[in-house]
């Protein structure tokens, strides 16, 4: 592209060519100010491709021939006049000189630098040229040109710079349509207490990673292919076994959200295409994808990465069923509100019977979600078929139905007020006496604090019940009831730089899995993040 293209293509930004209806003298005033604030080259260079990129476009504002048109113009400010000048055509030997923004807006208050002024200038100089002009406006212009040739010249010289740089990232860049963010996390804990089952002594001090490498890619700019590649080793704590639940709801309260171990092997995590179709969207998920892949699960706690440490940082129902496969749409309606639904599957690659993409186990979901600057709210709906469950202690087909409402309220843009609560019920079937009806419910309050000392900190805190089981009836008349653990964790993460945060954590639980037997257990945990 030529540096005198380039001059052109700053003529739709307001903001510049708005300074050409100062005269000379007023500027002269104010740039060595404007100058000083130009230190970095690359700084100013950023600015002006700002300035013409808001401009240009097929939504941009035609050429007006009046300064009326602009929406925050108007006849008491300081440089009507000298706007009135550069869009009357007349004024000018019939040229248009003058541009607004899409929403026919000028944006006449925003500070420029002398080079966005120069560059601007030239553009139109450049369409003025040859127009026969008056003695007047070739006056105006040559004296414009003479107190401005200093910053072209070292303007041209700058763009050059940045072309030549340019054309050595195409050629090296990784992809055109690919960004990669990666995540790394060191974490170290300990689990004390559990005496009576042997809980804590059969865990010591452990150190594990995980690492995720995140390619997101886009063909047309509103779409993304998320790849997300993975190696992790934390194995997690051992603790006993809990009651029976609904499938995907875990049992092993004492798992941390960062947890699970392939040995350090790389393999493929997250995998999903999500794309428009009209006022659609549309996501087809081919591993790992689940439902809060597809919509909000609310929760400002739920990124492994930054949130919370322990595995109650969000609401379980976003874990229920089978979900591997994705099959989903979203509709946004006004502003505030989106419905989401989708169809979830364990095993949509396997032809073989009872599997594949509509045999096997699956899981259909939807939410309607409100949200708002200060709030979100959630009404989630989940319907899951388990063709294997043990939910009854055997082995059986079991269909559930969740239902859950999550929320969260910022206040002051520092507090996150917030929680959930879900109730699911399950129908065992076959011909057997487990044959039988189940209730469970799972429930907790939130509260986080930004910038808390810290900048970029968060204090975090959750309370609540993890799931369980709140009775089971049989089909032979027999009824049982589930326990009840008491969950509490706090934990605040401190930002050390813009890509590392170290978060302590200590975890609370009573009841472990569910079990009265069981004795209180205390994890403590540091976790640090390396973000790329």
């Amino acid at each position: 592209m030529s540096s005198k293209f380039f001059w052109k293509s700053l003529l739709v930004a307001p903001a510049v060519l708005g300074a050409a209806l100062v005269s000379s003298a007023a500027f002269a005033q104010t740039a060595p100010e404007a100058s000083a604030a130009s230190n970095s080259q690359m700084a100013t260079l950023d600015q002006v491709m700002q300035y013409s990129n808001e401009g240009s476009g097929a939504g941009s504002l035609a050429q007006v021939t009046s300064v009326t048109q602009f929406s925050d113009v108007s006849p008491s400010d300081w440089a009507y006049e000298a706007l009135s000048f550069l869009a009357n055509s007349e004024d000018l030997g019939g040229l248009d000189c003058l541009e607004g923004y899409p929403d026919g807006s000028y944006r006449g208050s925003r500070a420029l630098t002398r080079y966005e002024f120069a560059a601007g200038l030239a553009a139109c100089l450049d369409a003025v040229s040859g127009r026969g002009l008056n003695v007047e406006q070739l006056d105006r212009i040559e004296a414009l040109q003479r107190e401005f040739a200093a910053e072209l010249a070292a303007l041209r010289g700058r763009v050059d710079a940045l072309e030549a740089a340019v054309d050595e990232l195409e050629a090296n860049q990784f992809s055109t349509t690919t960004r990669l963010r990666g995540e790394a996390i060191f974490a170290a804990a300990d689990l004390f207490g559990g005496e009576n089952a042997n809980i804590g002594s059969d865990n010591n001090l452990f150190l594990g990673s995980r690492l995720r490498l995140n390619l997101n890619t886009s063909f047309t700019g509103d779409d993304l292919l998320y790849t997300r590649l993975q190696a992790r080793d934390i194995p997690g704590f051992n603790s006993p076994d809990g009651g029976p639940l609904p499938d995907g709801f875990t049992s092993d309260f004492t798992s941390l959200a960062f947890g699970g171990s392939n040995g350090n092997d790389v393999v493929l995590d997250d995998f999903y295409y999500q794309f428009p179709l009209g006022p659609v969207g549309v996501t087809v998920g081919l591993n790992s994808t689940g439902i809060s892949d597809i919509v909000t699960d609310v929760s400002p706690f739920s990124s492994s990465g930054q949130g919370g440490v322990g595995f109650f940082s969000y609401n379980p129902i976003y874990d229920l069923g089978a979900q591997q496969q994705a099959l989903a749409l979203t509709f946004d309606i006004g502003d505030s509100f989106q419905l989401g639904t989708g169809y979830l599957t364990g095993n949509a690659p396997d032809p073989s019977p009872g599997e594949a993409l509509f045999n096997g186990d699956s899981t259909i979901f939807g939410q309607l979600t409100y949200a708002s600057d200060s709030a979100t709210v959630a009404l989630t709906y989940v319907n899951a078929y388990v063709g294997d469950s043990e939910l009854s202690g055997f082995a059986g087909p079991t269909v559930f139905n969740a239902y859950g409402v999550s929320a969260n309220v910022v206040l002051g843009d520092v507090f996150n007020i917030g929680g959930w609560v879900t109730y699911v019920d399950g129908r065992t079937f076959d011909t057997s006496p487990t044959v039988g009806d189940g209730r469970y419910w799972t429930y907790a309050a939130t509260l986080g604090v930004d910038d808390l000392a810290i900048d970029g900190s968060l204090l975090g805190l959750i309370v609540g019940v993890p799931p369980y089981e709140a009775i089971y009836e049989l089909a032979n008349g027999n009824a049982r009831g589930g326990d009840t653990s008491f969950y509490a964790e706090g934990f605040y993460r401190i930002p050390v730089s813009e890509n590392i945060s170290i978060t302590p954590a200590v975890i609370f639980l009573t009841d472990p899995s569910n079990e009265n037997n069981n004795d209180a257990v205390v994890i403590g945990a540091v976790r640090t993040t390396f973000s790329f």
